[in-house]
């Protein structure tokens, strides 16, 4: 069986752990009410704020700028606001997924926990059937994958379609990770994990 957390952090490279703090973690599950899966704040302390090949984005919660607490609360927020209503049964989410109810950032509902440029939404569903993910795809479709955060990346690294049919975003080549700025003036380098032999 493969250890997805080794497998996506032997894909990035060496951690950095610029931001990492435990009591930044602490903060924010007491916050949110909801604890974040391991993996996740592995990967998130190894490496974040960065965005992935481009696209992807990891927001940090020891962070000013690209707070992850501050990012999880406005996106939820947003969503809120969406009137489920009148949503065609094929863009419904409790239609596809079999949800009782639809709320965001609370209790037992979707927690965003990774957006990309390309308008993509990553959830989190706590609860007994955890590791469960909802991915919005930017224009209204969802797909749902029960599977590990680190799972998910590695997969969405490697090129598979991990937010609906016709997704994939690979590069070939070594993943590409550019570090967010911390600053108005800040330019921060790309830098480039190991070569993985794609």
């Amino acid at each position: 069986m493969t250890d997805y957390l080794t497998a996506a952090m032997a894909m990035l490279g060496p951690a950095r752990n610029r931001y990492a703090d435990p009591s930044a973690w602490d903060r924010l599950h007491d916050d949110l009410g909801v604890r974040l899966p391991s993996d996740y704040r592995i990967l998130v302390d190894a490496y974040a704020p960065v965005q992935l090949n481009g696209h992807l984005y990891l927001h940090h919660p020891a962070t000013e700028r690209w707070n992850l607490g501050t990012e999880m609360r406005n996106t939820a927020q947003a969503w809120s606001q969406v009137s489920w209503d009148d949503a065609d049964p094929d863009e419904d989410p409790r239609a596809l997924f079999g949800l009782e109810g639809l709320v965001f950032g609370v209790g037992n509902g979707l927690w965003p926990i990774v957006g990309s440029d390309r308008g993509e939404t990553v959830f989190l569903t706590p609860g007994p059937n955890a590791p469960h993910l909802l991915v919005e795809d930017g224009g209204g479709g969802w797909s749902q994958y029960r599977m590990s955060f680190a799972e998910w990346l590695y997969r969405y690294l490697i090129g598979e379609d991990m937010a609906g049919p016709n997704s994939s975003a690979f590069y070939p080549g070594p993943v590409k990770l550019q570090r967010l700025p911390m600053s108005a003036d800040e330019r921060p380098e790309p830098w480039y994990g190991p070569d993985r032999g794609m």
